[in-house]
């Protein structure tokens, strides 16, 4: 079923999971204690994910650590001091991610990344909610239906 929303057009929950200060402990609690079939990306050894259908409910799910959240909104190693750390991300597909991107500026969003096409595909827009969560706008064509 594809429905959209109204609003931004938000499609589905493009993905969700923690952000992880101690990768280590985070995999022996969703690896090893709850079993969750998480595997590794690539070269980030840390970043642990799970996708197609694997867990049932979302579309992506991972384990991301601090310093690769930090690296992908600011390019820094360290998340800035002036912010709140991020405890969990959270990612909504969107059918436009233009008219989202302008849709959250003219709300007063303060936005971190602001419709950037990352090297694996994907756009994406980044802002911080209320919570603390790192919330994002995406487009994610390998998640969508075809």
């Amino acid at each position: 079923m594809n429905r959209t929303f109204s609003g931004l057009g938000v499609l589905f929950v493009a993905g969700f999971g923690p952000i992880t200060t101690d990768p280590a402990r985070s995999r022996a609690l969703y690896v090893e204690t709850l079993g969750l079939p998480l595997k590794s990306h690539g070269e980030n050894k840390d970043y642990l994910l799970t996708e197609d259908g694997a867990l049932s409910g979302c579309r992506h799910f991972a384990l991301w650590p601090l310093v690769q959240a930090a690296q992908s909104c600011f390019g820094l190693d360290e998340w800035p001091a002036d912010l709140p750390t991020p405890q969990a991300w959270l990612e909504f597909d969107v059918e436009n991610i233009a008219k989202a991107t302008e849709a959250l500026l003219a709300r007063g969003c303060q936005l971190l990344v602001a419709n950037r096409q990352e090297p694996w595909g994907q756009k994406v827009t980044r802002f911080l909610s209320p919570e603390g969560l790192l919330l994002a706008v995406t487009e994610t064509p390998w998640l969508r239906d075809p």
